[in-house]
Parts: structure tokens; C-alpha cells; sequence
């Protein structure tokens, strides 16, 4: 079965916020954060204590605005997504939390090393003395102990080691205790921070960034969805066998050219039945979104993903998107090359329709011939728009080292590159391209990959 879609322009440029706006907003917001810390700290060369304390001061501060940001990232405001790009999201997202736990880790030391070297009255027990007694002195910071617990946990599920063991919706629904964590660590904020404490103009600036970055995540995660699904009313239309464990799934709707989706992106799919409802899992369109229908193709590597071949025609379709910046818009030079392995080629079939004619070529690594999904498409698609196309069925992992991917293509310095696949795959090609030394700007990597 064939999609019926729209004939698109090949698109070569989207208007999107500048980066340098989004650097510039997060670094005043940066400075904003030194400057209250600074403003409160008189003198740095006191005591021990006082040097320990504001050292302590400064990490707290500068975990929360990391805190801010992260959830920011991860607001799913489509115009952050454009400026980023959901790749280098995901990856701040994961840098940023890294940090942020060792932050909040020596806010906990650096307060209470200065606490006890000020102390007049040693207390036994050392270290761990002085964190009882903060406890027990100190209004709430017993709810910041419980919110850096929380934050140390998720950050070590978030160990990509770990995650990979770990269920998606188990990984998923682990996260919203950090909007718990947030909420004590405020409240610890404003009862024992020096720098609100007594600063009525601190306090109101702070609130406003909690209350700014809250209504992102209820404007992003809840209400653009909800506005999206009533207008456009989402059902599955057909379940469509494309081999050996995968199908595709043909979605219609109404008015889905205003949904601005193009090739390569993604969206958060929720399939209302008994069982899947309240899971939402991001899978890439598989061909160009038309103006009634939409398709992605999944292969079954999990309980959800199995779970999808036995869904119904009519079956109601909650999808949040789109995201990502996985597009032929993107690229730096007319001429692209895409390299896909196993299901990896649901994205980049999709890329097809949306690349000029003459200007790309395709290599496609699977594991068995059965195992080349929507060959018969992408046949078509070659000979009408003349893309060279490169089955390696089987290949070992050395056809898409450097040799030889330069033997495939001696120009791929001159192509802008586009790889989605296993982990595995990934991650060697991204090698095998710095050794080819592809510059940077001309690699693009599917979000789900980082």
C-alpha cells in the first residue's frame, strides 16, 4: 500500500530562532545568578568558614539555574527545538544533569565544611554531626536532603549503562520526581538562602524563573498536545506487515499539512487502547507528511513496539510534535549522503521525498536481505529521482569504515551527511567520518541515537 501525500517543494532553508539568541538568554540568566551570589557575598577573604559557605552559596545557586534549564530543554517548545535541534537538546539535557548532581553534591560539602569551621561549639561527629544539627536547626533543609536524594537517583538512572537495562516507561516515569525535587529544593531556597532571605527584588526574580519555566513545560507538554490533537482528531487508518518484525502505521487526520511536519522529524505517538494509553514513545514519520495522512514504520524491540502490529483501524491517536531537527533543511551542501542501518531507514526513507533529484545516495546496512524494509519503495524512489542507492545486506562492520565509505563515495567530504541506526552502527560511522574529516556542520545524527 502506498501513502497518498502532497507534492512538496524540496525545502532548503526554515526560518528558526537564531542560536546565538537562545546563548544569549541563557548566559543572562547566568550573570544574573553571579551577580545575586556576588551582591550577598561581602568579603572572600574571611575566615575558612565564610570561604566554605560561599563556595557553597555559589553551587547552590548555579544548580538551581541548571535545574531551570534543564527542564526548560525539555519543555518541548517547538521553537527551542527548531533553534537546537533535538540532538544537541538531548545532549545538553544529559550534560547538564551530570553537572548539576556533582553541583548540588558540593553545595551539601561546602556549606557544611563552613557551617562547622564556623561553629564555635564543635560537634561530635564531624561532618555528619554538622549535617544533623543543619537539619535540625535549619527550616527545610532536611526537604533539600530529600531533593538532592531524588536528583542523585535520577541521575544515575540516567546513566546511559543503566537506562539501557531499564524499561523506557520505567526510565520515563522516574523523571517526574525531579518535579518534586524542584519544589523542595525551592522552598529550601527562599527559607535559608542568603540571597533571599532579605532581598524582596531577589525573591520576585526567582519566582518569576520558576513560574517562566513552568508555564513553558505546561504550554509544551500539555496544552500545545491537547490543541494539536482536537484539531486535527488522530486515528489509525491501516497496519501495513513490512518484514520480518515491522509494520508501518498509516494515521489520517484532518488539515495535517498545518501541523508544519516535514521529512525526518518525529513525534511522541500515545495509542489509546486498554493497555497502551498512558505510554507515549517518539517514532520518526517514514515517508513525507501528507495532507490527511501521516506513516512511521517500527520494528518490535519491545513489549510497546510488539504490542503495535495488533492494533485496529479507528483506534484514536494522541501525537505531540513535531520535533527534531533531522531535516533536509538542515543541510550545509546540496549534496547529501544518508546511511542507514536496520529500522534506522524509517527517517531516511522519509528524507527522499524531501531531497532534490541527482543529489543524494543511499547505503543501507541490514543484517539479512528479508531484513532491507521498504526496498520496493526506495527503488522508486532512486530510479525517479535518480538517488544511487547501496544495499549492503550482511556486509561486515568494515563496509562502512573509512576506506570504505570513501570507496562508496570519494566526494563524501563535499556531501552533507545524514545517519540514523543501531547504537553501534552509529557510533562507528561518526568515526569512520572524523576520520574522513567531514567537517562538523555537515553530520547529522537522528536524536535518538545521542
Amino acid at each position: 500500500m502506498q501513502q497518498q501525500q502532497a507534492v512538496l517543494p524540496y525545502p532548503t532553508r526554515a526560518w528558526r530562532a537564531p542560536r546565538w539568541a537562545v546563548y544569549g538568554l541563557l548566559a543572562v540568566g547566568f550573570v544574573a545568578v553571579g551577580w545575586l551570589w556576588w551582591h550577598n557575598t561581602p568579603s572572600l577573604a574571611a575566615t575558612a568558614g565564610d570561604q566554605f559557605t560561599a563556595i557553597g552559596r555559589l553551587t547552590g545557586l548555579a544548580a538551581a539555574y541548571l535545574i531551570l534549564l534543564q527542564l526548560l530543554l525539555m519543555s518541548r517548545l517547538r521553537w527551542l527545538d527548531r533553534a537546537i535541534g533535538a540532538q544537541d537538546l538531548t545532549a545538553w539535557h544529559r550534560d547538564a544533569g551530570a553537572l548539576t548532581v556533582l553541583l548540588l553534591l558540593a553545595h551539601t560539602l561546602f556549606i557544611t565544611l563552613g557551617y562547622e569551621a564556623a561553629s564555635l561549639k564543635k560537634v561530635s561527629g564531624g561532618f555528619f554531626g554538622q549535617s544533623w544539627q543543619l537539619i535540625r536547626q535549619y527550616p527545610d533543609v532536611l526537604m533539600a536532603y530529600v531533593a538532592l536524594l531524588l536528583f542523585v537517583g535520577v541521575g544515575f538512572t540516567s546513566i546511559r549503562a543503566i537506562r539501557r537495562r531499564m524499561a523506557y516507561e520505567t526510565w520515563y516515569y522516574l523523571h517526574f520526581y525531579v518535579y518534586l525535587a524542584l519544589g523542595l529544593g525551592f522552598a529550601h531556597q527562599f527559607a535559608d538562602g542568603q540571597e533571599f532571605m532579605s532581598s524582596l527584588p531577589a525573591r520576585v526574580f526567582w519566582s518569576a524563573l520558576h513560574i517562566a519555566v513552568i508555564a513553558a513545560l505546561l504550554y509544551g507538554r500539555i496544552w500545545a498536545p491537547l490543541a494539536v490533537n482536537m484539531r486535527h482528531r488522530l486515528r489509525v487508518t491501516h497496519v501495513v506487515p513490512e518484514g520480518p518484525g515491522v509494520v508501518s502505521l498509516y494515521v489520517s487526520g484532518r488539515r495535517l499539512d498545518e501541523l508544519g511536519a516535514q521529512a525526518g522529524q518525529f513525534f511522541r505517538w500515545r495509542f489509546l487502547t486498554r493497555d497502551g494509553w498512558w505510554q507515549a514513545h517518539p517514532f520518526s514519520l517514514s515517508a513525507a507528511p501528507g495532507r490527511t495522512t501521516l506513516r512511521i514504520t517500527v520494528k518490535a524491540l519491545g513489549d510497546h513496539s510488539r504490542s503495535l502490529r495488533r492494533l485496529r483501524p479507528g483506534v484514536r491517536v494522541v501525537a505531540e510534535g513535531p520535533y527534531g531537527g533531522f531535516t533536509a533543511d538542515r543541510r550545509a551542501r546540496d549534496h547529501v549522503l544518508l546511511i542507514a542501518g536496520g529500522i534506522g531507514i524509517a527517517p531516511i526513507r522519509a528524507l527522499l521525498d524531501d531531497l532534490p533529484p541527482g543529489r543524494a545516495v543511499l547505503i543501507y546496512r541490514a543484517r539479512t536481505e528479508r531484513d532491507l524494509v521498504l526496498r520496493a519503495e526506495i527503488d522508486a524512489l532512486a530510479e525517479r529521482t535518480a538517488t544511487r542507492v547501496i544495499y549492503l545486506a550482511g556486509a561486515p562492520r568494515e563496509a562502512l569504515s573509512a576506506p570504505g565509505i570513501a570507496q562508496m563515495v570519494p566526494d563524501v567530504t563535499w556531501r552533507d551527511v545524514f545517519v540514523c541506526g543501531p547504537p553501534g552502527m552509529v557510533q562507528a560511522v561518526m568515526g569512520a567520518l572524523r576520520r574522513l574529516r567531514v567537517p562538523k556542520n555537515q553530520i547529522h545524527v537522528d536524536p535518538f541515537e545521542m
